[in-house]
């Protein structure tokens, strides 16, 4: 079973979100700021974050930058979800260090297949 960490602030899509997943078969750590996600990140080592990039305490950008630049979470793929979706956010989110991106509202057969694609990059 693999661990992903989900970082989402609004409790309505973080549950909904972490409960289609679960019946997926993933292990979710939820964390609900940017802060949390890179303590998260460094504790937990999951194998793949959903990072929210609108967030409280510290953007999603932000905290996936942090959590590149550290040798010991660096490797752990991204995958930007956000509301954001104008010409360039995509850019932007990989410039940050994100591997994928995905707009809200979630399409999860979308999501799944992008979440299955980077942990198999990780084998």
């Amino acid at each position: 079973m693999s661990r992903l960490l989900l970082v989402e602030d609004n409790e309505t899509n973080r549950d909904m979100l972490s409960r289609l997943l679960k019946r997926r078969g993933y292990e979710i750590s939820i964390a609900t700021d940017g802060r949390q996600a890179v303590d998260l990140a460094k504790a937990e080592l999951p194998e793949l974050i959903l990072m929210d990039m609108s967030l409280p305490e510290i953007d999603g950008w932000d905290a996936t930058g942090m959590i590149k630049a550290d040798p010991a979470t660096q490797d752990i793929p991204v995958l930007a979800l956000t509301a954001h979706a104008m010409h360039g956010d995509r850019k932007k989110a990989l410039e940050a260090g994100c591997d994928d991106y995905d707009t809200k509202p979630i399409d999860l057969p979308r999501l799944v297949e992008k979440i299955t694609r980077l942990l198999a990059q990780r084998t």
